[in-house]
């Protein structure tokens, strides 16, 4: 199956939800920038998921192409969680 487009996605929930096209694009707009603003105290998206931060400690690496020793410093990063709800939904239950 291809991949949705912003297009798509947006047409197919103003379709679903009885709102324009236009308004449905507004309102993921919102929905991000509240994400990406709310990010730093973990965003949950009920039923979808969470948008945390991670402090990843530093570490020891090999650069591939030399296998020299090199040394990765720590530094913050943007998970997303999958919630339980989603991974039943597109995986199935056992």
């Amino acid at each position: 199956m291809a991949k949705l487009t912003k297009s798509q996605i947006l047409g197919n929930l103003a379709e679903r939800t009885g709102v324009s096209k236009k308004a449905a694009g507004a309102f993921v707009e919102e929905l991000v920038k509240l994400a990406y603003k709310e990010a730093k105290n973990s965003f949950t998206i009920p039923g979808l998921g969470k948008i945390v931060l991670v402090n990843r400690k530093a570490r020891l690496g090999r650069n591939p192409a030399t296998g020299a020793t090199i040394q990765i410093p720590a530094k913050r990063v943007v998970k997303f969680r999958i919630a339980k709800a989603a991974k039943d939904a597109i995986l199935g239950t056992k």
